[in-house]
């Protein structure tokens, strides 16, 4: 049986249960709170990130390195495109891991960090009983942690701001001109760049509740790349 580790509002845990489902592979998850999760994942795991992946005896660690694992295990539906194209949708994954997931994780935060029962309700979906009141009770302590474990503040997401407006431009003009990221067939690149780009769209297959409202300075990023990022609703209708 092959377990997934990780926090159900994580876009890089969407990524590897994208990569899970679209292979369909049998799999169950166990859904960690933030904080708390270190001592699991450490058991599991060198680093504290999650997601993780337990196959039997192996042990795979993060969004990317769970796919490059399933591709080589479960050759069926690979994500990694064959020949000349893999080395391009390597390097489209990458750049989106790193010059994106942050910042949109960053700025979702920033906002939605001055409204607990939205954070709380995220963190707490399909996880232990006492996740929701245990949160409720200890949130001022856990807000000022994530805000400075994670660098969230107004300098720190303007900043990101910026770095989401370079990449939205940069997807949106490729995929003018191309079909995919990479080759004629949708694959790892197009997975990344969708679930990183999901919590600004709220997708209903994103495996997630999201709330009914949000604040108005989040639905305002949102209708900031609301045009740019229409293509994310497409390859998760086709694709998710």
């Amino acid at each position: 049986m092959i377990t997934l580790y990780q926090f159900p509002i994580s876009h890089y845990c969407e990524k590897a249960r994208w990569a899970l489902e679209y292979k369909n592979i049998a799999y169950k998850t166990v859904n960690l709170l933030p904080g708390f999760h270190v001592s699991k994942a450490r058991k599991l795991a060198p680093r504290s990130e999650v997601p993780i992946l337990t196959c039997g005896d192996q042990v795979v660690q993060g969004s990317s390195e769970i796919i490059t694992f399933l591709d080589r295990k479960f050759p069926q539906r690979s994500l990694t495109p064959a020949g000349q194209w893999a080395e391009q949708a390597l390097h489209w994954e990458r750049y989106v891991d790193d010059a994106l997931g942050p910042h949109v994780r960053r700025c979702c935060y920033h906002i939605l960090l001055d409204y607990p029962e939205i954070v709380i309700d995220f963190f707490s979906q399909r996880g232990p009983f006492y996740a929701k009141p245990l949160l409720r009770f200890i949130f001022p302590t856990f807000k000022k942690r994530m805000r400075t474990l994670m660098a969230i503040n107004e300098q720190s997401a303007g900043k990101s701001m910026q770095k989401i407006d370079a990449v939205v431009d940069k997807l949106f003009s490729y995929l003018q001109v191309h079909p995919f990221l990479s080759g004629e067939n949708f694959s790892r690149a197009d997975l990344a760049a969708a679930a990183l780009i999901a919590p600004l769209r709220m997708p209903h297959k994103y495996g997630l509740d999201w709330p009914a409202e949000v604040p108005e300075a989040f639905a305002a990023i949102m209708r900031k790349y609301r045009d740019k990022t229409a293509w994310v609703d497409e390859v998760y209708g086709r694709y998710r």
